[in-house]
């Protein structure tokens, strides 16, 4: 079936407290079954990283299931069919789909929780499918279109603009003919969002004042705001709202590792003030319309007009440590981690 006969893995091993620990994980080896019909056998290429794994690792009602304790961490990737015994998949066919932290996934070829579709590895370099080509593209641009509306000549902010799903908005926003002000951590991002990227601006929140900056680069106030990390940025965009405006909650990674209960807006008021909406999406939930996100945005980048970062760690045993980037800031782009070579 294959060469290698043994699988690793890294399973949930306790739920963590603030930031996830080395002990939070357990690396197991299992060997690889034969195929039964109608499964197949992917080897694993590329993970994504997201920082929406740090919530899937605590108990509680959420919009999935936590990972349970001893089973291998959910992740999304990238992987090639090295064997197969269904007519769905032929051996060498590049996919995408739920791979977890593992080598190896094998199983059911339409099994629906990895819900693996096929990739065009000549089309486009295999991690921009796991950024603008994937989830954290389709988060973005029907977060964007779909609940922010955006009209041509408003004014849309963005926090983690230098993140997977933040470049995507920006530039998704500037294509329907928005102004765009990004907010990231440092310079470098910052050039980046604007030079590489298109940005109008972008407030550097570890340089200088949110506030300030959003008085000097909104003057005209702010009519979408995509929430990426929560906590005190969302609270002084809310200040800075104009009358209708449309707040996207896609996520709030300044608060995913508390200890201390999740800090809410105290500036919640402005939305009645402003006549104004926030609303949280899940992308799961547009599943049915990737292909036409995808269809635009593969044609921006053919066109020369849409870019993607992405940060590319090498390693399955780096797993640990390169999860944590995304809660210390250190990654720019896009966060991979190259499992294989392809």
């Amino acid at each position: 079936m294959t060469a290698a006969a043994t699988n690793r893995q890294f399973r949930l091993a306790a739920r963590p407290v603030g930031m996830p620990k080395p002990s939070d994980w357990k690396v197991t080896t299992e060997p690889l079954r034969d195929l039964a019909d109608g499964e197949i056998l992917v080897k694993t290429l590329y993970l994504s990283l997201d920082p929406a794994m740090r919530g899937w690792m605590n108990e509680g009602k959420s919009y999935i299931r936590p990972v349970a304790i001893d089973e291998v961490m959910r992740a999304g990737g990238i992987g090639k069919v090295v064997a197969s015994k269904s007519d769905k998949f032929a051996v060498g066919d590049v996919v995408s789909g739920g791979l977890g932290v593992q080598e190896y996934w094998i199983g059911a070829a339409n099994d629906k929780t990895a819900a693996f579709y096929k990739v065009d590895p000549k089309a486009a370099p295999l991690p921009k499918y796991l950024n603008a080509l994937g989830m954290p593209g389709m988060t973005a641009y029907f977060g964007l279109l779909d609940i922010g509306q955006p009209k041509a000549g408003e004014t849309v902010v963005v926090s983690g603009a230098a993140g997977a799903v933040g470049q995507t908005v920006g530039q998704v926003a500037k294509h329907k003919g928005c102004r765009v002000v990004g907010i990231a951590g440092g310079k470098d991002k910052c050039d980046f969002v604007v030079k590489e990227l298109g940005f109008d601006a972008c407030i550097d929140y570890k340089g200088g004042s949110v506030k300030d900056g959003l008085k000097e680069h909104c003057p005209n106030g702010v009519d979408i705001y995509f929430d990426n990390v929560g906590g005190d940025i969302l609270d002084t965009v809310l200040t800075r709202i104009n009358m209708k405006a449309r707040i996207i909650i896609c996520g709030a990674i300044s608060q995913y590792n508390n200890t201390t209960p999740v800090k809410g807006p105290s500036n919640y008021m402005s939305l009645l003030v402003n006549r104004a909406r926030m609303e949280g999406m899940v992308v799961f939930d547009y599943a049915d319309r990737y292909h036409i996100a995808a269809a635009e945005m593969a044609k921006w980048m053919l066109e020369g007009s849409f870019k993607t970062k992405e940060d590319v760690v090498d390693g399955l045993d780096k797993f640990p440590e390169a999860l944590l980037m995304l809660f210390e800031g250190k990654n720019f782009g896009k966060l991979v981690l190259q499992v294989a070579k392809d």
